[in-house]
């Protein structure tokens, strides 16, 4: 899709509001403009807060969270990847930005990938992160482990599953049975309500279909030590983007920790200064029409 009418464009942002609640909207900083799309079970803090203050120094950054995340209540039925896309851009459009680059975490990626393909005149550039274009074998076992013990109130179970997929090999051995239980009450604390709908969502969507469509610079992003998004999935993403570049953040896990976001940051730097001049920048002309 390649052009869109005004009437169409608002029909889209009236669908989105009919069927998705207000999201909770986290803006902070000037300049281009910053799309951020975190990722099941997350935040905009959870995700990105190691790098906000950073970002924020020279970008202007849209975070909305999804429904049952942040303060976003929860949707009232199955969340749907168009209808979520089309909220996530309105975040930013309806707050003066016509243009942004997106910033994806893993189910987040999937998000990112859709607005490039949905929204194409409005998006100049991607960065995913733990990414996946469809869920592979394991990620579709984990997330519907996750969907049947969240509806049956398996709080802890779930906060087991998620605390093992976001730590390393050599953290899990390095904790003692005590710190153990502690990372795992933590994570449990930090479990938003729609949980179980971020993860039912990353069982259903599929958006290989749109990735030959997409023609703007992409940066793959791929932790090598992600046990939850497996690595070959980022893998296969970026040889299946037509402009993408790949960099490993070796050892990095699920959840990036401060050490590997800071690698991160760098290449995520790096990139967006590549990106045209003026690329992401608040809307002073209207995009074509």
């Amino acid at each position: 899709m390649s052009e869109f009418s005004f009437w169409n464009m608002t029909e889209k942002h009236t669908a989105a509001a009919a069927a998705i609640p207000s999201l909770d909207v986290h803006v902070r900083g000037s300049g281009p403009a910053l799309l951020l799309a975190h990722g099941a079970g997350g935040g905009i803090e959870a995700n990105f807060g190691h790098v906000l203050e950073d970002l924020a120094s020279d970008h202007t950054l849209i975070g909305p969270h999804y429904p049952g995340a942040g303060g976003s209540p929860r949707a009232a039925g199955p969340l749907a990847l168009d209808t979520l896309v089309d909220a996530v851009v309105d975040a930013a459009v309806s707050r003066g930005h016509e243009r942004f680059t997106v910033l994806g975490e893993s189910l987040g990626t999937v998000v990112a990938l859709r607005t490039a393909a949905r929204y194409p005149e409005r998006v100049t550039g991607l960065v995913l992160t733990a990414g996946f274009a469809v869920a592979d074998p394991l990620l579709e076992f984990a997330s519907g482990l996750v969907t049947r013990l969240g509806r049956a109130g398996e709080w802890d179970a779930v906060a087991r599953i998620a605390t093992q997929s976001a730590l390393l090999d050599g953290d899990i051995s390095e904790l003692t049975a005590e710190a153990l239980e502690e990372a795992v009450a933590a994570t449990r604390e930090g479990l938003p309500p729609g949980t179980v709908d971020h993860f039912d969502l990353v069982r259903r969507v599929d958006v290989r279909g749109d990735l030959a469509g997409i023609r703007v610079p992409a940066l793959v992003a791929v932790p090598t030590g992600d046990r939850l998004v497996l690595p070959d999935s980022s893998r296969r993403l970026a040889a299946a983007l037509p402009d993408a570049a790949l960099v490993e953040i070796p050892g990095g896990a699920h959840v990036l920790g401060e050490q590997d976001r800071k690698v991160w940051l760098g290449h995520v730097r790096e990139f967006l200064a590549g990106l045209p001049e003026g690329a992401g920048q608040a809307a002073q002309q209207p995009p074509q029409l």
